[in-house]
């Protein structure tokens, strides 16, 4: 079976062309598409950075990286709990509320002209199969056995 012919070929080049056009967007902003999904989930009262890991889906290193290029770029700043010194929440600076705004009104604008691409009926099956294969891979358990 040839690459082009698999469907995580399809699945990787989708999202790798509209990372790259979210970057090339959010680079005229002065910032990431990483960095602009991790502050649409910021929220006005702070956000643990547990939750921000959970929500993005963003492995710890990375999100540490982001988050330390965040506040350099004066977005951000982080607050440690009072009570339970682990704890650590995330707040938006006046600037990071701006940029914030931005990356919400990119990814606002970029859903619309995918919306209006799709017919109704499209959207909905591409919604039902993206589904689909998220529970699939979810719930895959390989047969292949590795050798020692």
């Amino acid at each position: 079976m040839s690459q082009e012919n698999t469907i995580d070929y399809f699945l990787k080049t989708a999202w790798q062309t509209v990372a790259n056009k979210y970057n090339v967007i959010a680079s005229q902003h002065g910032f990431t598409q990483a960095a602009g999904y991790i502050l649409i989930n910021i929220h006005r009262e702070g956000t643990p950075v547990s939750q921000i890991a959970n929500s993005t889906g963003v492995k710890t290193t990375s999100l540490s990286r982001v988050l330390n290029n965040l506040e350099s770029l004066g977005f951000i700043y982080r607050e440690t709990s009072e009570t339970d010194k682990r704890s650590v929440k995330v707040y938006l600076t006046e600037l990071g509320k701006e940029k914030r705004k931005v990356a919400k009104d990119v990814v606002r604008e970029f859903n619309d002209f995918l919306n209006g691409s799709f017919s109704e009926k499209e959207r909905a099956n591409l919604i039902k199969v993206l589904s689909k294969i998220n529970e699939l891979a979810a719930n895959y358990a390989p047969q292949v056995k590795i050798e020692q």
